[in-house]
């Protein structure tokens, strides 16, 4: 499966940060978000283990206890059930991997939908 980038048909999840799922594979998910100078993720956890990038900007990333400046380039993992959130500094964009499939995330998807041998709901956008 591929996907073709496109800016359209993020959605707002948060004052300020909206997302948009990019592909989803038997055991992963995979996300982007854009998140506004200011804007907050609220301190909160989830059973998915979780890993990401950013791209672009400057985030303050939270994991536990432990506080990091995070710049372009740098990456994290938060394993599954801890505590974790974010103080958005410069308009930023992230992506990010969860496993096993997050599937609040699934209602993401806003091209046409197709399903996977799995029975999971994967897109892909022709050119």
């Amino acid at each position: 499966m591929f996907y073709k980038s496109s800016d359209d048909h993020f959605q707002k999840i948060l004052e300020g940060i909206s997302i948009k799922t990019l592909v989803v594979g038997e055991k992963m998910l995979f996300s982007e978000f854009h998140m506004e100078k200011g804007s907050q993720l609220p301190m909160h956890s989830h059973p998915h283990e979780q890993t990401g990038r950013l791209l672009k900007g400057r985030i303050i990333l939270t994991i536990a206890d432990e506080k990091v400046a995070v710049y372009p380039g740098d990456c994290w993992i938060v394993p599954g059930n801890t505590m974790h959130g974010a103080e958005i500094v410069e308009d930023a964009v992230a992506i990010e991997v969860f496993s096993p499939v997050r599937e609040d995330y699934l209602q993401y998807f806003q091209t046409e939908k197709n399903t996977a041998p799995s029975g999971i709901a994967y897109t892909l956008k022709a050119e």
